[in-house]
């Protein structure tokens, strides 16, 4: 009898420990039957399926099977080996039609089992007209569901994985060997590497400013030593609000508010400048801390911590300087709640009011645009996806990349960090009680349109403010993701009613609002999708999250808090309640103690660092997609990530204070540290 022969060509992925010795089957299943359950053996014997090897191997059947529909592959220990895992990457079949078939796996594969792998072509459900399809579909989504359940970490705030710890999330979304092994040397050697080991049990207080510059010198980046040197600058203060690693309070002013009485006798705006005029030309911005009133604060050392809820009134000079003009520390006007001006007659009331102001800003950029805003709400996204989508669906497709290493560091974060013993809650004023009221404060804030960086600057009406290159690269990243993102879908969901009648989709979109939104409606998050349109912006709106907003937030951390007294993480002494009381003794007396800062310092250190494996917005090394357009949607979106890289790059050539967080090539795809 004259056989039919497929050849299967098997890459196993290059990544550390992907190889495996053991005897690697596969079977063929296509529309008219299916092969045999066959053992791939080749000339290269146990060295067929080692890391990074491509090997390929003849399937005969006594008869065509049809066009490909799946593959399934299973590892049966051999006795010459102790058990391993296994990582193929992808698998090639060419049919004896001269089809080429193409069946992306990239999943660790660690037990006997047999696993289903469909071929690459996207489909949504209700074109998966195949029984054994619809089957194979179902069997994964039930797996999934049981692999991806739900957890609530906190009451009133976003949901989470259901996980006991790290070894107990799915292989396929752990760290790589390599990311591991960096991420705990440096969370081991973290005091070590800055050279605070023995200050980290210090209780006292910083004795001058210079003992600060002392322990600082360990490690520097060009940011920070600019930080270290103009910290007590009000341009610089001025300047953070818009490209420090928390642009996201700052709106412009049109009115002040009635708890906030500022009048023109009381600042000085230049000229004959009033208020109320420059009000009305735009110029006057407002960031308000008003979340942070009334939070409970930490005890730290035994010591009770403070933490104010400030209003900052900034003004816009000629020379597009933006300058603070008051600072009111308190929400409640009142004789000991003082407002501050830079024409105080002592220099320590208004440096201390600032340094009230930067601790403030730094617990409300922890938790709420960094940790709530990315963190969690990219974990929402994450096992939506994972729970409900098959990799054969085209959306899994696009945005699996952009969930990399997000459910391990966030389930790390939980531990390490914002846990009973985590360092956050440890160290910073608004660790434990006060951390969970804000994180609940702050969901009951977020709304769809702040999540969108185009309608978020124009809400927070700062569409013309000079120098806001957080604005510039952001607006520009967005179109680009927006282009990328519109072409793929429009490829896949012709008209509304296909995106209507992909219950798969709705499904996601339905847990995203459930468990990211706790089903508040006044969100604007939408409940289910019926255009085309509303999916575009909201996937742009995922992949911007995890990415490119979240390189915004995360990456200058070391930058902004390396110099503790430019972000104290928490304050030892309550404001001044009358002028003129501060000095240079009372203001160290202020800041953090010696183990809370140089605890800081390492974590901020961690947490600034990216791991060599990285993979920056764009670079798709696992290739789900095999259709030729979203292929070359792909390389178009490269090529337009590459331009911007070269665009912001140019810019800050001439630029005194260099913006790079948003520069595509330093963006990650996925919230992973």
């Amino acid at each position: 009898m004259k056989l039919v022969n497929y050849i299967v060509t098997m890459a196993t992925g290059d990544l550390t420990f992907a190889g495996t010795f053991h005897n690697v089957y596969i079977k063929l299943v296509g529309t008219d039957g299916e092969s045999d359950h066959i053992w791939l053996e080749s000339l290269n014997g146990p060295l067929s399926f080692i890391r990074g090897a491509v090997s390929s191997f003849t399937v005969s059947c006594p008869v065509s099977i049809g066009k490909l529909i799946l593959i399934e592959i299973d590892k049966q220990p051999h006795l010459l080996f102790f058990e391993d895992s296994w990582f193929p990457a992808k698998v090639e079949v060419k049919s004896p039609e001269g089809d080429t078939y193409n069946f992306p796996t990239y999943r660790w594969i660690t037990d006997s089992e047999v696993h289903l792998f469909r071929e690459a072509t996207a489909l949504r459900v209700f074109e998966d007209d195949n029984p054994l399809s619809k089957y194979s579909r179902e069997q994964e989504l039930k797996q999934r569901e049981e692999d991806y359940r739900w957890d609530v970490y906190v009451e009133g705030i976003p949901h989470c994985i259901m996980a006991e710890g790290i070894f107990s999330l799915p292989d396929e979304v752990r760290f790589s060997f390599t990311k591991t092994t960096e991420f705990f040397f440096t969370e081991a050697t973290g005091l070590a590497e800055l050279q605070l080991k023995g200050l980290s049990d210090c209780t006292k207080n910083w004795p001058n400013i210079d003992a600060i510059h002392r322990v600082f010198c360990c490690k520097r980046t060009n940011m920070s030593e600019y930080v270290q040197k103009h910290w007590k600058e009000d341009t610089f203060f001025g300047y953070q609000f818009l490209n420090g690693v928390n642009p996201m309070l700052i709106q412009r002013c049109s009115v002040l508010p009635k708890n906030f009485p500022v009048s023109d006798d009381m600042i000085f705006l230049g000229g004959h400048c009033s208020l109320a005029g420059e009000m009305k030309k735009g110029n006057v911005f407002l960031c308000d801390y008003k979340h942070l009133d009334g939070i409970k604060t930490n005890i730290i050392n035994g010591k009770k911590q403070y933490l104010m809820a400030p209003l900052v009134l900034l003004h816009k000079t000629p020379d597009d300087q933006l300058m603070p003009v008051a600072i009111q520390l308190k929400q409640i006007p009142a004789d000991d709640n003082p407002i501050f001006f830079p024409t105080d007659t002592t220099e320590y009331d208004w440096l201390t009011a600032k340094i009230f102001v930067r601790s403030a800003d730094f617990n409300e950029h922890q938790l709420n645009a960094h940790l709530l805003r990315t963190h969690l709400l990219a974990e929402v996204f994450a096992v939506s996806l994972l729970r409900n989508m098959p990799m054969v669906h085209p959306l899994y497709k696009l945005l699996v990349p952009h969930t990399r290493y997000t459910l391990q560091i966030n389930n790390l974060a939980r531990g390490l960090l914002i846990s009973e013993t985590g360092i956050f809650t440890r160290f910073a004023a608004s660790g434990g009680e006060g951390m969970r009221t804000l994180l609940k404060r702050s969901l009951s804030s977020v709304t769809y349109r702040s999540l969108c960086i185009p309608d978020d600057i124009v809400e927070r009406g700062l569409e013309d403010v000079p120098n806001f290159y957080y604005r510039d690269d952001g607006l520009k990243l967005w179109d680009i993701i927006h282009r990328f993102v519109k072409g793929v879908l429009r490829f896949y969901y012709k008209d509304d009613t296909e995106v209507q009648k992909d219950s798969e989709l709705q499904k996601w979109i339905s847990d995203i609002f459930e468990h990211g939104f706790l089903s508040q409606a006044g969100t604007g998050i939408p409940e289910s999708f019926t255009t085309v349109t509303e999916l575009v912006k909201f996937v742009t709106m995922v992949i911007f999250t995890c990415s490119g907003q979240h390189s915004a937030v995360n990456t200058g951390q070391f930058d902004d808090c390396g110099w503790m007294p430019n972000t104290p993480l928490t304050l030892q002494r309550p404001p001044p309640t009358t002028k003129g009381t501060t000095s240079e003794a009372t203001m160290l007396q202020t800041l953090p103690a010696v183990n809370a800062t140089v605890q800081i310092m390492s974590t901020v250190w961690l947490l600034s660092r990216q791991s060599t494996d990285s993979i920056p917005l764009g670079k798709y090394p696992e290739e789900h997609f095999s259709e030729k357009i979203p292929c070359k949607l792909i390389q178009d979106f490269q090529g337009e990530l590459q331009v911007l890289s070269a665009i912001i790059n140019a810019r800050n050539k001439s630029l005194e204070v260099p913006y790079t967080y948003l520069d595509p090539m330093v963006v990650e795809n996925s919230v992973s540290i």
